[in-house]
């Protein structure tokens, strides 16, 4: 079950959805526009074997949104 990011037409709105089937009508949270268009979104992967930590949180402090130093 994927989650798709969509923009509303009607005012602007940027948000997530979670889709159970490609038959699901989509409708913005905030107007109920059914005029939403699905965005071009990246995903996360690991890098050469290490997972990266987007949030800098890392436990040894290493990582960051570009690299993962790795912990050691």
């Amino acid at each position: 079950m994927p989650i798709y990011e969509y923009e509303c037409q009607a005012c602007g709105q940027e948000f997530e959805k979670l889709v159970l089937n490609s038959a699901q009508e989509i409708d913005c949270p905030k107007c109920r526009s059914k005029q939403v268009t699905k965005q071009f979104s990246m995903f996360a992967s690991p890098t050469a074997g290490k997972a990266m930590d987007p949030g800098g949180g890392s436990k040894c402090g290493g990582c960051t949104t570009k690299s993962c130093a790795g912990c050691g």
